[in-house]
């Protein structure tokens, strides 16, 4: 069924589907986890062709060969072997006479040795024992840990976690004021040791710790590919360095060494249940069947909305206030990798890709902009999540608010209420006839809006790692259907580029002549200042 055809089928009104049959027909479940999307307008052809446009792309072999090791990165020649960091002990692993398997475990275990020094006192600071861990780093360096962190800090029980990420400085500076920076340990995330805005912020770090201790070097590891630059720049030695494969990016990088503060936060054994998620994760993903498999389904959900419905965006909300951070992470996991204008083969893309990802923790978003998916001309999907335990026990009646209203949202936004309904009601609670018929348009709710609902038993180590490994099985089956490269990025190079130009521009060395005539007005005002 070509686009056309998909989108003939569009135009249904979720309460006409919905039957005593389309739960079991539009959901799945795995494990403790229900994926349900039968409050979309998703019919049973449409699914079914969506399928077979699966089928048709050969994407069990595009996923067996990202798996295997083969370097579906062709703009990069990469391997994508995120899936590999996850590898339980024992397991094997071998492309083109590499260990990948082995590299791995033994990158694994050098972390987890580090880890327990640091958490048990084994590595000090001249203070004493490590109080708090600083991670510098952007992007991917840094989403995936503060989200895990952040998801997971109810069961920290190492040194505080803090993160720093945007060169403005603003984070550092309060870092400085919060830590004991005697008793502080900063890890500097960069593949290449040569990211500007995470190794300028380093730079100033040790200049702090300069001021503030005799060996400074001793309070700083790095996570890079690069130890003779960490070494040269930091006085970092070999045994504090903790490097990976270019075939890690850096949105699928959490599992890897990029992981370190959380596994010197929660431990290496709750790290190790994390992993162990994202690891059945990548088994479900890759022996359950279309129709039983939650990360194909979930492609299947937004392609159909993006593609065939036409939505130009999907707002996530977690009924989580742990989860907050995820719909940021999902931005860059999602928008950078499909966010794409050609294909493999570098013509342009048939259709639209990547939406605009967005959203925040309910129930708060309810009281932000659930007014607009509820009543605006342009619907937007909603994808909710809740657990179905609380956070700490003591807490099951908060827990039931929780989940009454994430039901209840869902609810609204498909089926909505009409203006009779709305005027009938206003007139059971007693108002007159013309003021209810004048207000009934505003309290109307015109339903049909679709949303899915991701539901787990509780918010674990494992679930967390369950749930970011579904999301990148997700992605990656989305940008099989579009035919794009998932793991590249050049849509932020030339930014890049232009920034480490204009720099001398902005520090006063300015010119007319020397900046593009758009950037000029700009540049003088800020030297006006």
């Amino acid at each position: 069924m070509g686009w056309d055809k998909l989108q003939a089928e569009t135009g249904r009104l979720i309460a006409e589907l919905y039957d005593d049959h389309r739960f079991a027909g539009f959901s799945a479940v795995w494990e403790d986890m229900l994926y349900d999307f039968s409050r979309t307008q998703m019919t049973e052809a449409a699914r079914d062709a969506l399928f077979a446009r699966l089928e048709t792309a050969d994407f069990a072999a595009k996923r067996d060969a990202m798996f295997d090791g083969a370097k579906i990165n062709v703009t990069e020649d990469r391997r994508v072997l995120h899936t590999a960091l996850r590898l339980p002990e024992g397991a094997q692993l071998a492309v083109d006479g590499e260990d990948i398997a082995g590299q791995v475990l033994a990158s694994r275990r050098a972390c987890f040795a580090f880890a327990e020094e640091v958490r048990s006192g084994a590595y000090v600071a001249e203070a004493g024992a490590f109080t708090d861990v600083v991670n510098i780093g952007i992007g991917g360096s840094d989403l995936g840990p503060v989200l895990v962190a952040e998801a997971l800090g109810h069961l920290a029980d190492g040194p505080r976690m803090h993160f720093v990420s945007n060169v403005d400085g603003a984070a550092l500076v309060r870092v400085f004021a919060q830590c004991d920076l005697t008793r502080t340990l900063f890890i500097i995330a960069s593949k290449s040791f040569s990211t500007i805005e995470t190794m300028e912020t380093a730079k100033v770090a040790l200049a702090r710790m300069k001021e503030e201790v005799a060996e400074p070097a001793r309070h700083f590891a790095a996570l890079t590919t690069k130890p003779e630059k960490a070494a040269e720049q930091f006085g970092i030695p070999p045994e504090r360095c903790f490097g990976f494969a270019d075939w890690v990016g850096g949105r699928f990088s959490v599992w890897s060494p990029i992981g370190l503060p959380l596994m010197i936060g929660l431990g290496p054994e709750r790290f190790g249940e994390f992993l162990a998620g994202a690891h059945d994760a990548d088994t479900h993903f890759r022996e359950a069947p279309m129709a039983e498999n939650l990360p194909v389904l979930m492609a299947c959900v937004g392609v159909w909305h993006r593609n065939a419905c036409g939505y130009p965006s999907r707002v996530v909300v977690p009924y989580d206030q742990r989860l907050s951070t995820l719909p940021q992470y999902l931005q860059q996991l999602d928008m950078e990798s499909n966010g794409k204008r050609v294909t493999l083969a570098g013509d342009d893309v048939a259709t639209a890709t990547s939406p605009v990802v967005w959203g925040s923790a309910g129930t708060n978003a309810q009281h932000a902009y659930f007014q607009m998916l509820h009543q605006t001309t342009t619907p937007q999907p909603v994808e909710f999540m809740v657990a179905a335990e609380p956070v700490a026990e003591g807490l099951d009646h908060l827990q039931d608010i929780l989940i009454s209203n994430c039901l209840a949202q869902s609810q609204a936004l498909a089926f909505g209420r009409s203006e009779a309904e709305a005027k009938r009601l206003m007139l059971e609670e007693g108002m007159d006839e013309a003021k209810a018929a004048e207000l009934a348009p505003h309290r109307t709710f015109p339903g049909n809006r679709p949303s899915t609902l991701l539901m787990y038993r509780e918010l674990t180590p494992r679930t967390m790692g369950r749930i970011i490994a579904l999301a990148e099985a997700r992605c990656f089956t989305e940008g099989v259907f579009w035919g794009v490269n998932s793991f590249d990025q050049w849509g932020v190079e030339l930014g890049k580029v232009l920034a480490s130009g204009m720099l001398p521009h902005v520090q006063g060395q300015f010119s007319d002549e020397m900046v593009h005539e758009a950037l000029s007005g700009p540049l003088a005002h800020l030297h006006g200042l």
